[in-house]
């Protein structure tokens, strides 16, 4: 049985503060779960019914079975499923990315989490282990954005920096892609196997203090007939469009 204490904190992660205050996050699941107990994610906590079982949740401290009314009280889903996840949110050492040998996503003010989500998915499905993000993107452990990734967060290296403090670093010794209306066609200009892509936030793009890091301006052309009436891509849509071109060249 659940006690309040405990329902209350674990609610409580459904919240941004909280979560960096406990230092835990959590995933809802049978997949995302089945994901992070193969993963080198730490799990402190595992909240189950009793339709839920798992070889390896022998191997959690604490696994704890509970009935569906409980998962609905402590779920941040719509649907509660039968199985929850208490896990420390994993620290990465930002030292240890290199744009000169390795091809990193940027994300300046994403604020959508199923963006987000979708795009750290993307980068895992196309190899890429880490992820730039400026610190007002949304937050890589907000419940929403765990379940969109679909278990790429156990693969994937999210640091969240001052963006332009990062790229200042690198500017000169590996390319910075940028995507800009006026940028070149991303189909026919020459794109390096290694750098930085920059993805803007889903209203107003890149923001003008990232713009001037840019080394390189980049553009996905429409092939629609009546171009006036297109709207611009969805930012994870884009995103999944430059990678694949990225990796198809190189």
């Amino acid at each position: 049985m659940l006690t309040k204490n405990t329902v209350k904190r674990i609610t409580s992660l459904h919240i941004t503060k909280y979560r960096y205050q406990y230092d835990t996050f959590i995933a809802e699941g049978p997949k995302l779960v089945d994901e992070i107990l193969y993963s080198n994610l730490n799990i402190v906590e595992l909240y189950h019914t009793k339709d839920w079982y798992h070889p390896r949740m022998e191997k959690v401290n604490v696994s704890t079975l509970i009935t569906s009314d409980e998962m609905r009280s402590i779920s941040a889903l719509t649907t509660p499923s039968h199985v929850l996840a208490v896990i420390e949110i994993p620290k990465y050492n930002i030292a240890d990315i290199d744009p000169q040998n390795q091809l990193i996503i940027a994300l300046d003010t994403i604020q959508d989490p199923g963006n987000l989500g979708t795009i750290i998915r993307l980068a895992d499905w196309f190899g890429i282990d880490s992820i730039l993000c400026s610190t007002d993107t949304v937050d890589i452990f907000s419940p929403k954005v765990v379940q969109a990734s679909m278990g790429a967060i156990t693969r994937v290296k999210v640091f969240y920096c001052h963006l332009a403090s990062e790229l200042t670093k690198t500017k000169g010794d590996a390319p910075i892609y940028g995507t800009f209306m006026e940028g070149e066609n991303i189909y026919t200009t020459n794109l390096n196997s290694t750098g930085i892509i920059i993805m803007g936030n889903e209203g107003k793009g890149i923001s003008p203090e990232i713009e001037k890091l840019v080394t390189q301006k980049i553009h996905i052309p429409t092939f629609a007939k009546d171009r006036s009436i297109v709207e611009s891509l969805n930012v994870a849509m884009a995103t999944a469009i430059i990678c694949s071109e990225f990796k198809r060249r190189n």
